[in-house]
């Protein structure tokens, strides 16, 4: 079953930048496409970035575009978030997320907070 262990959440000023890792098990990690989602209470999950171990392709919500970088170490079975220029409306629980059908897996997420 896949699980993913995020971190490097944290509190931030707008302009700042943070970096999260996700660490990912249970699944073909070189083959599948990962994702990091967000979420802020009382709205849907949205997906932030994508990147497709197929071919290495990425891509990122038009409001992170030129500011949020995803990558990953397929050694270290790990994707990465950069999150520069981070705003206040960057504020969420980020979750990293594969979809293996039948069902999509979720992380325990990792809190980011951009505080004026």
């Amino acid at each position: 079953q896949a699980q993913f262990v995020e971190s490097g959440g944290g509190l931030v000023q707008p302009g700042g930048s943070l970096g999260l890792s996700c660490v990912a098990s249970g699944f073909s990690f070189d083959h599948t496409a990962i994702g990091w989602f967000r979420q802020v209470p009382g709205k849907l999950r949205e997906g932030v970035a994508c990147i497709k171990k197929t071919d290495g392709s990425t891509d990122v919500l038009p409001s992170a575009k030129g500011r949020f970088i995803i990558s990953s170490d397929n050694a270290k079975k790990t994707v990465y978030l950069q999150m520069n220029n981070l705003k206040p409306e960057d504020t969420a629980v980020y979750y990293c997320s594969v979809l293996i059908p039948p069902g999509r897996y979720w992380g325990q997420g990792t809190q980011v907070t951009v505080y004026l």
